[in-house]
């Protein structure tokens, strides 16, 4: 009876999934963005919104703005809507998501695609101390500084398109400047260790200042150190010393008993000359 009923569940269960894709069940589709997530300025962006179906009309949804955002209608089914943003400004950093119709109905919405425009402020500072540098393993510390007062500061490492780190603003009483501390590590010699940073503010999260000037980590292997040498000399100075002391002790015992026989000498002639006065 038992595997009566999980035959007909595993029937029933395998029916419903061919008649959801013969029905054309509509799935999420893929939002992405070229050249980037981050992107400056001016820069010319195309957002696409792929789906494996096919489909007439998509929608690209903008958080906070009008929904829908842009649509696009076309002949003929087709698997991907492109929308083109000719020169990107402030107001098209966001988060967006994009969704598509089917004769099943409305898609889900892709997932959110997070997009931030950069060069709205002067660049900061990038430095590490006390220098670029450092021993394969170790963990450094790199600090992104402005006088512009950013609520936070972004790192980037060059070819990754998400923020490598993010750290809020403190600021600094002996300079007047806001600055972000960023630990970074171990570093290895596996890979390049490239970074920029960023500041915005918390009001306008995907608006960028400029970036920072490139800030290259060299990656160095500390040898291991051969004492065998060091322990060689050591050794050879310390006997030199045993030797030297085995010397002045039996130089200090042989003078010792030159004096012991010279005293000896003397008490005898001593004697002598009183028993021939006598």
């Amino acid at each position: 009876m038992t595997f009566i009923f999980i035959a007909v569940l595993y029937l029933g269960l395998n029916l419903g999934q061919e008649t959801s894709v013969l029905e054309g069940y509509p799935h999420k589709p893929t939002l992405s963005v070229q050249p980037g997530l981050v992107v400056a300025r001016g820069k010319q962006v195309t957002i696409s919104c792929e789906v494996t179906t096919g489909a007439q009309e998509y929608r690209l949804y903008k958080e906070g703005g009008p929904h829908p955002w842009r649509t696009q209608n076309t002949p003929k089914a087709t698997n991907k809507a492109q929308f083109l943003i000719p020169s990107i400004e402030q107001r098209y950093g966001g988060i967006y998501r994009c969704y598509y119709k089917t004769p099943a109905g409305w898609s889900e919405h892709s997932d959110p695609l997070e997009l931030s425009v950069t060069g709205l402020y002067s660049k900061p500072s990038l430095s590490i101390h006390p220098s670029n540098v450092v021993n394969s393993g170790e963990t450094v510390t790199l600090q992104c500084v402005s006088s512009l007062g950013f609520n936070r500061f972004i790192l980037t490492k060059e070819g990754e398109q998400k923020p490598f780190l993010i750290r809020d603003s403190e600021f600094v009483n002996s300079t007047g400047q806001f600055q972000g501390l960023f630990p970074v590590g171990p570093v290895t010699l596996s890979q390049r260790w490239i970074f920029r940073c960023y500041g915005y503010h918390i009001n306008s999260p995907q608006v960028w200042s400029e970036p920072s000037d490139l800030l290259e980590i060299y990656v160095s292997v500390s040898q291991p150190q051969d004492y065998t040498m060091e322990n060689l000399i050591r050794m050879g100075v310390s006997i030199l010393v045993l030797v030297l002391l085995g010397i002045l002790l039996f130089e200090a015992q042989h003078s010792q008993r030159r004096t012991q026989h010279a005293s000896g000498r003397k008490s005898s002639a001593s004697f002598i000359v009183a028993n021939t006065w006598e």
